[in-house]
């Protein structure tokens, strides 16, 4: 194999796929990258068994081949190299070294055999549809905090995508829960999701859906089995072709994610209006006095105002009064001020809707006006 590509490129290409390989391996073969030269491209591809990706750059190929090659060795290397330098990798008639030139500077790679990459794209997929990036994007953003990390109950361990019909439109949503919280948001559904099955999106594939979505104009090809997603990322000039770009596959977690609507309170007529961003900032505040361990503060509201508070009996105590929309009977209520503060940074609007029952019972919060996303928080003792 011989092969020249900008380094602009190849840096770009390796810095999407070398994040799935672990930095310890017990397996030789998974620290490495696969590239392979031919028809005017270089393609590299990744994996660490559950997740693959892959991307194709434009190449000038003089020997058409394939090798492996340590991922973070060859990233860091090329990241090194200069801006707009030409960078040559071939491999020594041996097979079992990579050269690698640019300008003044050489480098010699150990190298193992295209033959024992191991191939996680086998297989066909059962349902197939297109959504904008940003509409991804989106579901991901707003739900992902709420993943649990819990590894008994490994069927929270990710996001479950799926549709549903809501007042006779088919929505595709997406909903986490750590069984303290509660985050759902939701998009139209594309054409091509009906009668998808629904899926738990793994927690590491997750986190790459959000640094690959780099072009918020871009679309995304979705393709499903029982077992496996594959999302191919296509530039916003190349939207018509969402065979083109990134494509990442990652096995599904095989479980049943619960009945998560049980959980989502119908009855919550005591409805409390706050702007977002002085009631986070006010829980940000008091909560500096919270002990590390139990992150309790005390929502009382009643009267057009809400008294937020935190004791603790090792560092003192904390209040802040804000002034809101409420005009029912007096409620105290505790909440873990972190999962506060992670549902205020999802809203949108500047007004906070909190609809509540007592102080024993989950709390509903959404955006002023806004349906597409809301969140569930179950109360602490305070």
């Amino acid at each position: 194999m011989r092969v020249t590509v900008e380094r602009a490129q190849l840096v770009k290409s390796l810095a999407h796929v070398h994040r799935v390989v672990e930095r310890r391996n017990t397996i030789p073969i998974l620290s490495n990258v696969l590239i392979r030269a031919e028809g005017g491209e270089l393609k590299l591809k990744a994996t660490d068994l559950d997740i693959e990706i892959s991307e194709s750059v434009p190449a000038m190929v003089e020997e058409p081949g394939a090798t492996t090659v340590p991922a973070h060795m060859i990233h860091d290397i090329v990241r090194k190299l200069p801006d707009g330098a030409q960078v040559e990798l071939a491999t020594r008639p041996d097979g079992a070294t990579l050269d690698i030139r640019s300008g003044r500077s050489k480098f010699a790679l150990q190298i193992l055999p295209e033959s024992d990459f191991p191939d996680l794209t086998a297989g066909t997929f059962s349902h197939s549809f297109t959504l904008p990036a940003a509409d991804l994007k989106r579901l991901v953003d707003r739900t992902w905090f709420a993943i649990s990390t819990e590894e008994t109950r490994y069927y929270l361990n990710g996001i479950f995508f799926h549709t549903v019909e809501v007042g006779g439109d088919l929505r595709f949503r997406a909903v986490a829960t750590d069984g303290h919280r509660l985050a759902q948001a939701e998009v139209v559904a594309p054409h091509g999701s009906e009668g998808m099955p629904g899926v738990i999106v793994p927690r590491k594939t997750v986190g790459e859906i959000q640094k690959l979505v780099e072009d918020p104009g871009a679309v995304v090809r979705v393709e499903l089995s029982d077992s496996k997603i594959r999302l191919t990322f296509a530039p916003a000039a190349e939207r018509d072709d969402a065979s083109a770009g990134i494509v990442l596959t990652s096995k599904l977690i095989d479980g049943t994610f619960p009945d998560y609507g049980r959980v989502i309170p119908q009855g919550n007529d005591k409805e409390l209006k706050v702007d977002c961003r002085d009631f986070a900032t006010a829980v940000d505040r008091v909560s500096t006095i919270s002990s590390e361990r139990g992150r309790a503060v005390k929502l009382t509201v009643g009267d057009g105002r809400l008294i937020l508070s935190v004791t603790n009996p090792d560092s003192g105590s904390a209040s802040e009064e804000l002034a809101v929309e409420y005009d029912d009977d007096t409620l105290d209520i505790g909440f873990n001020s972190r999962y506060l503060l992670d549902i205020a940074s999802q809203l949108e609007t500047e007004t906070a809707v909190f609809r509540l029952a007592d102080s024993g019972s989950p709390t509903l919060i959404h955006d002023l006006g806004q349906t597409n996303a809301l969140y569930v928080l179950m109360p602490m003792r305070v």
